[in-house]
C-alpha cells in the first residue's frame, strides 16, 4: 500500500447495506516516527452522479428525495440532488445512464466524465465519478421516480440554472455533489462567455 503505512489488524464491525471495518495501523509521521492509530471505515462501494442541462431552456434536472442521515442530522426531510447511484460493478458512465433513466425518466447517451472525487475521505471509502450531459424533451422515455423496491420515491425537478444556483445560496440545496456540479457548470459557462 504505502511505505508510510503498516496495517496491524482489521475487524469487521457490521456488514449490511455497506461494510463497516475497524483498522488498527501505524502511520509514519513527517518527522519519521511511527504513530499507532485506529479508524473505522465505511465501504458501500463507489458511485456516479450527473448534472443534466437543457441548452434551449437553460434548465437542469435535479431530484428530491428522503435521506435518513439528513433528517437525523439537521431535520431535513428531503434533499435536492443531482441523480446518482452506486456502480455495483458496472462501468461508471453506463451505470449513470441507467440511474438517469431510473430516477428521471430521461435516456441520455452522451455523457462527459469530469473527475472522480472522494466525498468524505475521513471515514467513507466511496468515490463518485462526476458527469455532465445534455437533455432534450425527446429524451424523456419514462416517468422516473426511482425504484420502489429499493425504497426510492424520487421527485424530478426541472429548474432554471440561475434558480438552482440561488437555491444553493438560500440553503435549499445542501448536497455536496450537487453544489460541486452546479458551481462547476456555472464557472465554465461564465469563462466561455
Amino acid at each position: 500500500m504505502s511505505d508510510n503505512f503498516r496495517l496491524l489488524s482489521q475487524s469487521l464491525l457490521s456488514e449490511d447495506w455497506g461494510k463497516l471495518t475497524k483498522y488498527d495501523f501505524e502511520l509514519r509521521l513527517r518527522d519519521g516516527s511511527w504513530q499507532r492509530q485506529s479508524r473505522e471505515v465505511y465501504d458501500r462501494g463507489n458511485g456516479a452522479t450527473c448534472l443534466l442541462h437543457n441548452l434551449d431552456r437553460d434548465t437542469v434536472l435535479l431530484t428530491r428525495q428522503f435521506r435518513l442521515p439528513a433528517l437525523l442530522n439537521g431535520g431535513l426531510t428531503e434533499l435536492v440532488e443531482t441523480p446518482a447511484g452506486l456502480l455495483e460493478g458496472a462501468e461508471p458512465a453506463e451505470r449513470m445512464r441507467l440511474e438517469l433513466m431510473e430516477e428521471t425518466g430521461y435516456a441520455v447517451s452522451a455523457l462527459t466524465h469530469l473527475f472522480d472525487l472522494y466525498m468524505s475521505p475521513g471515514s467513507v471509502s466511496e468515490y463518485l465519478a462526476f458527469f455532465t450531459g445534455e437533455y432534450r424533451d425527446a429524451d424523456r422515455v419514462g416517468d422516473g421516480g426511482g425504484d420502489r423496491e429499493e425504497g426510492e420515491d424520487i421527485a424530478v425537478l426541472e429548474i432554471g440554472l440561475s434558480h438552482a444556483l440561488a437555491m444553493i445560496e438560500a440553503g435549499v440545496i445542501r448536497d455536496a455533489k450537487t453544489v460541486i456540479l452546479l458551481q462547476r457548470f456555472a464557472l465554465l459557462r461564465s469563462a466561455s462567455a
